[in-house]
């Protein structure tokens, strides 16, 4: 599976109007979390988050908000940012426009946020236009950074070096709070948070 760790600037500039990193006065990594909640890696998260005083941003499923409504609302209690991903994980380069504009307006229902992440990172200009419609404000959050911790090939020891070798301050880094990147994320999360907190990083929400 080829993918890059941190994202290049030519495929930034093919979508300028998405974020994919942000420039602070302070050293500060923003962590996002795809595909919850999810009833064992969610919790973990944010146990592991709260060790450290950081915040994060999670990029929700409406379909497990549906289906765990209890972590969704501990994500929120606890003070994080949640992101609306689609209700079904849509790939947009495979889902005309109106089906999926409908999808992610579904999630919208359930999931009040201003902050949309595509899943797999694909969506076409068309359904960017029509989001931009139907979700004034609506802010696409792409990345800087990809863990790789969704790839069953790699080890998580090598998840953590890519991550470790590849953010810088402002990264928007993306992890996933799922069963299958349950194995790399488990490992990765703790020591990179580790890692911040001994360097003065801060980790911070998106907004």
């Amino acid at each position: 599976m080829f993918y890059f760790t941190r994202t290049p600037s030519i495929v930034r500039s093919l979508y300028k109007n998405c974020l994919w990193k942000l420039n602070p006065a302070d050293p500060t990594v923003y962590l996002t979390f795809d595909d919850g909640p999810n009833p064992r890696a969610t919790p973990f998260v944010l146990a592991e988050l709260k060790k450290y005083g950081a915040k994060a941003t999670f990029f929700c499923l409406g379909k497990n908000v549906d289906e765990h409504p209890d972590i969704y609302r501990s994500i929120l209690e606890e003070g994080h940012a949640v992101g609306n991903h689609t209700q079904h994980h849509l790939n947009g380069a495979k889902t005309k426009t109106d089906a999926y504009a409908d999808d992610v307006m579904e999630a919208a229902a359930r999931i009040d946020s201003h902050l949309f992440r595509p899943p797999y990172g694909l969506i076409r200009r068309p359904q960017i236009r029509e989001l931009n419609k139907r979700m004034p404000g609506v802010t696409i959050v792409m990345w800087d950074v990809l863990s790789g911790d969704f790839d069953t090939d790699r080890s998580p020891q090598d998840c953590l070096q890519k991550v470790l070798f590849r953010f810088r301050t402002g990264s928007i880094i993306v992890f996933h709070d799922s069963d299958k990147a349950w194995e790399r994320m488990e490992y990765v999360l703790p020591r990179l948070l580790l890692h911040c907190a001994n360097k003065k990083i801060k980790m911070e929400a998106l907004v």
